[in-house]
């Protein structure tokens, strides 16, 4: 007995979330992210897209990043609706701006702008979705979350610990890799549409000795036209963009036209950008 009292002391937790627990959320927030914005462009633009954070799964990891920081943070926010709301609020809010940041600081590339949108911060964050990140944490926290608990309850009880635990390390170092794939392949994609089409972008002379020096490896070049080519790049990043010096937004969508930014097309009505 006192030696399972000790074991269960040394067992390491995260503001009493084991590290199982947080990339099981991880994991399924990101595929039910996936879906969700998979589903929204389906309904908003009429289009059957890529709403995938990675070249090659099913994953939209800002929801699962999000979808952790929130379920971590908010509760200490479980006291009513209204406290859950501005603990959303806040969080989400910071979370995203984050991610918006080291997204540029990283890829040099923007995944959203909200510049044109009033009370926005650096057009990364903005009062109107600070808002929808407050409802989110209602709506989390109350109705999706208590679900996603119990199905992990009931799939413990039905599956092996070890092998649940085997299933959650193959998904995560399956994520991890892919990640890392994608940001190379966004890295060599924006360098490559910058030269190309003369973007006049910060550090563009950095760029353009970049992109000459990918051009040098023909094993690179081989690497690139069979697995990160534009057709590949667009379909998979449809709303990639950048800032050049002046603020405009260019997407590279738009540099690419005869690129189709999208599986399937429901509508030919023109509100699809």
């Amino acid at each position: 007995m006192e030696q399972s009292i000790k074991k269960e002391k040394k067992k390491f937790t995260i503001l009493g979330f084991s590290i199982w627990e947080i990339l099981t959320y991880f994991i399924i927030y990101s595929i039910a992210g996936y879906f969700i914005e998979t589903f929204f462009a389906l309904i908003r633009y009429g289009v059957l897209e890529s709403r995938q954070s990675f070249l090659y799964g099913p994953f939209c990891s800002i929801y699962g990043v999000g979808a952790v920081v929130m379920i971590v943070f908010l509760q200490y926010f479980m006291k009513n609706v209204f406290t859950l709301f501005a603990g959303g609020f806040i969080i989400g809010s910071v979370t995203e701006y984050l991610v918006s940041l080291i997204g540029e600081w990283i890829l040099h590339v923007k995944w959203w702008d909200y510049s044109n949108m009033p009370l926005n911060i650096n057009g990364r964050i903005c009062f109107y979705y600070s808002i929808f990140w407050g409802v989110l944490a209602i709506f989390l926290m109350k109705v999706i979350h208590p679900h996603v608990r119990n199905f992990m309850a009931y799939t413990l009880k039905k599956l092996n610990g070890k092998i649940v635990k085997t299933i959650i390390s193959v998904l995560i170092i399956f994520m991890a890799f892919d990640c890392l794939i994608s940001g190379y392949a966004i890295n060599l994609f924006t360098i490559r549409m910058i030269a190309e089409y003369d973007l006049n972008v910060a550090n563009k002379e950095t760029i353009e000795e970049l992109n000459e020096l990918i051009n040098e490896s023909e094993f690179r070049k081989k690497i690139i036209n069979t697995f990160f080519n534009d057709t590949k790049m667009v379909k998979t990043y449809p709303n990639l963009k950048v800032q050049q010096v002046d603020g405009s937004m260019v997407y590279f969508k738009d540099l690419l036209p005869h690129i189709k930014p999208y599986f399937f097309k429901f509508s030919d009505q023109d509100f699809y950008k």
